[in-house]
């Protein structure tokens, strides 16, 4: 990993089925999560993804760049849900990449995570720890 380095982006599909193992997973059961009606009712445009899958696939996305490295910091903000249809197809997730800085053995990436083309997460950024001279053997 060297800065400035774009990793190739990861593309996750998001359906509903992905939204009830999350919810009995993680044991929010918010009908928003999985009632259009509900969803509707509250001024949401439809169902909307767990903002915390959300950024567990940024998680999965850092993973897969760097060989299951350890991730030692995680964080975004959430700016916009992902709305999830009724459908096989669901909704897609891209998450693009970029390395930002490698030093003492850590490196940090900044990443754009989209649906649609709009951004759903604001200012995600990973930081893993990096082996040898910043190589992670991914």
């Amino acid at each position: 990993m060297t800065p400035g380095q774009r990793l190739e982006p990861q593309v996750f599909a998001v359906r509903r089925v992905d939204l009830v193992r999350y919810a009995g997973a993680s044991g929010d059961f918010n009908p928003i999560h999985w009632s259009d009606r509900v969803a509707t009712e509250v001024g949401l445009p439809g169902v909307i993804a767990h903002g915390m899958y959300t950024m567990a696939l940024t998680g999965r996305a850092v993973a897969r760049w760097t060989g299951d490295a350890e991730i030692v910091e995680l964080g975004c903000k959430f700016t916009h849900p992902v709305v999830v249809p009724d459908d096989d197809r669901g909704a897609e997730v891209v998450v693009a990449g970029t390395v930002k800085e490698v030093a003492g053995g850590l490196a940090t990436l900044t990443m754009e995570v989209t649906c649609g083309g709009q951004k759903v997460l604001g200012m995600p950024r990973a930081v893993v720890r990096v082996g040898g001279a910043g190589e992670t053997g991914g």
